[in-house]
């Protein structure tokens, strides 16, 4: 199975790079899948540095094949109960199918960027 995974290092600049990750089993739990993205991340080939050695900690489903897209370029700031991903959960647990977009964050500097959902350019 194939998964998406927008890597977002600013919000508010809309720094954002998407990486294919290939040969992801939803029987893991979120945390395993993470810690393998932090792994993958440092390794792929094309991503600046400060993408590789950005805080990341929280995943949250953006897009699934056959459902609508949100309208903020950068992430949907609503369903966050639903779409953010609880780390002791399986992936399939959590409703993640082939081709599913997720987005890979710092949640401090997510919830900051939603209190004030403000673009610099």
């Amino acid at each position: 199975m194939i998964v998406t995974v927008r890597l977002i290092r600013n919000f508010e600049y809309r720094t954002i790079r998407t990486v294919p990750i290939r040969e992801v089993d939803t029987q893991q739990t979120v945390n395993q899948f993470i810690a393998r993205l932090l792994l993958e991340v440092k390794s792929v080939k094309g991503i600046p540095p400060p993408f590789k050695t950005h805080p990341y900690d929280t995943l949250k489903i953006s897009h699934q094949a056959g459902s609508f897209k949100a309208n903020d370029i950068v992430i949907n700031l609503e369903g966050d109960e639903t779409l953010i991903l609880p780390g002791e959960k399986t992936l399939a647990d959590c409703g993640v199918v082939s081709e599913t977009e997720m987005s890979f964050f710092n949640l401090a500097e997510y919830q900051k960027y939603k209190l004030n959902p403000e673009k610099k350019w």
